[in-house]
């Protein structure tokens, strides 16, 4: 398994193993919003307009947070990097349909998803009914951000085992740090759907943890 990045930092992976144990972290809220970035507005018009060099420096902003993304959801490198093509095609071929009702990234995020949905279903008709989820992948971070290792691994196999609905919700709420809306858009379900299936998946992880000490 490629176990490049999934998350830039153990921000994210302390934050959730602290909701796991049952204990709120005010200071690691997922999802604050944020405005719209104008250098991509900018960009997106360029492309828009014709302009390559514009969707080439829209696609270099984006690839690596799809890669970090796709790699969450399908453990592969090799299978991230196939969807990251699919998605940049995707991407571009849409973008004259976006019409800014969700941020730019999270549009782009919700195309990523539904690629990566796509490579699963695939992947289950190939090699039958068996479970494929793939181990999600995190990297090392500074010391003064890490969870205790033992943790991690800990936290790291029991979201292994949630369902597919459960371990996107997750992903995008505490990996991307997307709020209950940008969540709802990227999934393109109803923002109840997010709190419930995050409060589902929360309360398994509750469940099932048990920090090694």
């Amino acid at each position: 398994m490629d176990r490049r990045m999934t998350i830039e930092e153990d921000r994210p992976m302390t934050t959730l193993a602290a909701h796991a144990g049952g204990r709120r972290r005010a200071a690691s809220r997922p999802g604050d919003a944020a405005p719209e970035d104008p250098v991509l507005c900018r960009l997106v018009e360029r492309s828009r307009c014709g302009d390559r060099r514009a969707s080439a420096e829209l696609l270099e902003r984006l690839q690596d947070r799809w890669f970090r993304f796709c790699v969450s959801l399908l453990g592969s490198g090799d299978a991230a990097r196939e969807a990251v093509q699919e998605t940049a095609l995707r991407f571009l071929q849409g973008l004259a349909d976006f019409r800014g009702h969700s941020r730019l990234e999270t549009w782009a995020l919700g195309i990523a998803l539904n690629v990566c949905r796509e490579s699963i279903r695939k992947r289950l008709r190939h090699d039958g009914a068996r479970d494929l989820r793939p181990p999600i992948r995190d990297v090392a971070a500074p010391p003064a951000l890490a969870v205790a290792n033992e943790q991690r691994d800990r936290l790291r196999e029991l979201l292994d085992r949630l369902p597919q609905r459960q371990r996107e919700a997750i992903v995008l709420r505490y990996f991307e740090q997307l709020s209950v809306e940008q969540a709802a858009a990227a999934m393109d379900c109803a923002t109840g759907t997010v709190k419930a299936t995050v409060s589902q998946a929360l309360a398994s992880l509750r469940r099932s943890w048990s920090p090694q000490r």
